[in-house]
């Protein structure tokens, strides 16, 4: 067993506290990560909190990693010293017809996918506990000294990409890069991104250096200049716009693409009548029941209104290499891992300046008070 030190939360009303596991012996197709930097992500706290009504405690959370390689498979993919990075999928079923057409985070086995933290995936009303067919009860994030990956989940991080820049790429980059190849945005497309965080300002980079035409939508005036700053072409605030209807008629049946980033419920009525004819609009940020959609406003131009699920391994490494090329990264702040619980306060109120990045060197400076021992 690999002693891991990490944070995590113990019930969905309490901290992150430091807490030691231990993590099995990689196997011989599995890879050591040592972990550097952990992204900080929206879902994080949806996990921690329970607000899906499946999380598994201890919570663990972490799923935009990099970390160098300290043991591989010696004919793998991967040698020590490696910089590399594990996005929100650590295994799938590797059988079912999603993962037969490299689509994994579609994964239809009996558990989905497996979960780089909260591992069994077990859709229910109320967390369970119990091994799934991977064999476990559990998994183990980011928020942690060490991994243990199949390497076929394992990512290359470009040479063009800082470490620290890269982690939140991980998932917020896929999960709005996968939307925007799949729908083939392209150059002189007129794209909206609703909502301006940690996903919001990735798609409008990403758009932008697919040589599409960027507009923000956002409920802040303070954000404005940093969506024009990220490359964005125009900005409406969300609040003018919709109580405005000759500014809403402006807009209307313009748009090709329109991605909505925004991670809570909210109404996206307002923004179907802005599609042009045959033109979607998908939900990329929130995984609850939405508002009723007006099918009147779909139906009389077959607009189309659908969602999507962070991206596949091979459109993960995809993104990082387009990053990498196009010169694009995140918009971070580095944190040690003791400001972590404030940092997730702050991803709440809307605080945080797009990204939070854990720098997980600062783990040695946390001591034992309150820790657990837990296997895995």
């Amino acid at each position: 067993m690999i002693s891991t030190t990490g944070y995590a939360a113990k019930h969905s009303y309490s901290r992150l506290k430091p807490i030691t596991i231990e993590r099995e012996e990689p196997k011989a197709d599995e890879v050591l990560i040592d972990v550097l930097y952990c992204g900080v992500c929206h879902s994080d706290i949806h996990q921690v909190k329970n607000e899906w009504s499946n999380t598994v405690y201890p919570c663990m959370p972490g799923h935009e990693v990099v970390g160098r390689v300290a043991r591989a498979p010696e004919s793998g993919k991967f040698k020590v010293g490696d910089i590399v990075g594990v996005g929100c999928m650590i295994d799938s079923c590797r059988s079912c017809e999603p993962c037969r057409d490299g689509l994994e985070q579609y994964c239809e086995g009996p558990n989905s996918w497996l979960a780089t933290y909260n591992g069994p995936m077990i859709p229910s009303k109320k967390a369970k506990t119990g091994t799934n067919m991977y064999g476990r009860d559990n998994t183990f994030g980011g928020y942690s000294s060490n991994l243990v990956v199949h390497e076929d989940f394992v990512l290359k991080i470009p040479d063009g990409l800082s470490p620290e820049a890269a982690a939140p790429i991980l998932c917020a980059g896929v999960t709005t890069f996968s939307p925007l190849r799949h729908w083939q945005v392209k150059a002189g497309d007129r794209v909206g991104v609703v909502g301006l965080g940690g996903l919001g300002h990735m798609a409008v980079k990403l758009a932008r250096a697919l040589g599409a035409e960027v507009t923000v939508f956002t409920t802040s005036s303070e954000k404005e200049e940093d969506a024009r700053k990220l490359g964005a072409s125009h900005v409406a605030i969300e609040k003018e716009v919709q109580a405005k209807q000759e500014e809403l008629a402006a807009l209307a049946g313009s748009f090709d693409f329109i991605i909505s980033t925004v991670p809570e419920k909210h109404d996206i009525n307002a923004f179907i009548a802005l599609l042009k004819r045959e033109k979607s609009l998908v939900i990329v940020g929130a995984l609850e029941p939405m508002a009723p959609v007006d099918n009147q406003a779909v139906a009389f131009h077959r607009r189309n209104v659908s969602g999507s699920l962070i991206g596949s391994i091979k459109e993960t490494q995809e993104v990082l290499d387009f990053c990498a090329q196009h010169g694009i990264a995140p918009e971070i702040e580095i944190i040690p891992i003791q400001q972590i619980n404030d940092a997730m306060k702050k991803v709440e109120s809307g605080e945080v300046h797009f990204r939070y990045v854990i720098d997980m060197a600062s783990l040695e400076n946390s001591d034992d008070e309150g820790s657990e021992k837990t296997n895995v």
